[in-house]
């Protein structure tokens, strides 16, 4: 099972590299990251200022390989950094990027816009990782099913159409969007949220759910059975929001998933186990990167950035993309916009 990596904190079984080897598997770490492709020492000897020949660099490489920071797709050819490289990487070499003003206020704003709804809010999330980072974003919680209901509100959008708004706990909302079969005022409307608060506040959000769909005082009233049906109708799921995803169009460019690899990683996507599981698992309020996923053939390759959120609300931001990532700017991106998000729940 891959294993999280924080950036900053070494492991004890890090090797030590002379300074020599530091820079020249920083370097190798750069160029793959630019090129895709494996790199060789004559590349490094070229483009490099280093004092040292073509034959010295493939020296020092190999000791990077016997040290399990590189390895080769098969023997002879040139090296990419290997799983544990890149953990190595992120744990001692990397500087998370500063990210402007400009860009931190554009996540201020774009996420505060839908703060007051959970999936919403993590739908926007994923939107906005993968604008940010060319990566697919992701974003999740775990099931809502049994936070309890202490809040109901109706509202109407339009002649026919409502919005109720579920209050769980002391920071979440869930909202449906209720199609009605005939128009409803602002009083009866009231008098539909107090029958609703009188039978279902205090329950859990599967207990509300499964009593909106049986209950017979809820099917006495022709406005509370017409908004009860509507709230069932748009009420398809259970309480686990979905692994959103975004940012097909950015991976789908890039070399590691040409042919018939991108399809595997989309399937998993869609399912969501593993990564949703693993999306969550962590230290809550600290970026982790997992540079070496093991868990599934379809991952192989591919690292995952998460941020699972502190707070009442089990969930995860983050971003899978290939190992050469840029690890600067993945990890700066996901700890921003996790912890503006992790803000907007528990204000």
């Amino acid at each position: 099972m891959s294993q999280p990596v924080f950036p900053g904190h070494a492991v004890p079984d890090d090797p030590e590299l002379t300074d020599r080897q530091r820079r020249l598997f920083a370097a190798l770490v750069e160029r793959h990251a630019a090129t895709a492709r494996p790199v060789g020492s004559e590349a490094l000897a070229r483009e490099g200022e280093w004092p040292l020949s073509a034959a010295s660099i493939r020296g020092e490489l190999a000791e990077l390989e016997r040290l399990g920071l590189l390895e080769r797709e098969h023997a002879g050819s040139a090296r990419v950094p290997s799983g544990r490289g890149y953990g190595y990487f992120v744990r001692t070499l990397l500087a998370p990027q500063a990210l402007t003003v400009e860009l931190i206020e554009r996540v201020d704003r774009t996420l505060t816009h839908s703060a007051r709804d959970v999936e919403g809010l993590l739908h926007e999330a994923s939107r906005l990782l993968s604008s940010l980072t060319q990566q697919l974003g992701l974003a999740h919680a775990v099931s809502l099913d049994e936070e309890r209901l202490n809040g109901i509100d109706l509202e109407a959008l339009e002649a026919r159409r409502a919005l109720m708004v579920l209050r769980l706990g002391p920071e979440t909302v869930r909202t449906l969007v209720l199609e009605l079969e005939t128009p409803l005022d602002r009083g009866a409307l009231d008098e539909v949220r107090a029958v609703l608060c009188e039978r279902l506040i205090g329950r859990t959000l599967a207990d509300a759910r499964e009593r909106l769909a049986h209950d017979p005082e809820l099917v006495r009233g022709s406005a509370v059975r017409m908004v009860a049906r509507s709230a069932m109708a748009s009420w398809t799921t259970s309480g686990a929001t979905p692994l959103y995803s975004a940012g097909l169009a950015h991976i789908a460019r890039q070399p590691e998933f040409s042919g018939s690899r991108l399809g595997p990683v989309l399937e998993m996507v869609e399912a969501g186990p593993p990564l949703n599981r693993l999306l969550v698992s962590g230290v809550e309020g600290q970026v982790s990167v997992r540079p070496d996923l093991d868990e599934a053939q379809a991952l192989r390759g591919l690292c995952l950035v998460s941020y699972p959120l502190p707070g009442t609300l089990r969930g995860a931001v983050g971003v899978l993309g290939p190992r050469r990532m840029d690890y600067a700017r993945t990890v700066a991106v996901v700890d921003a916009i996790g912890s503006r998000v992790a803000d907007l729940l528990q204000s």
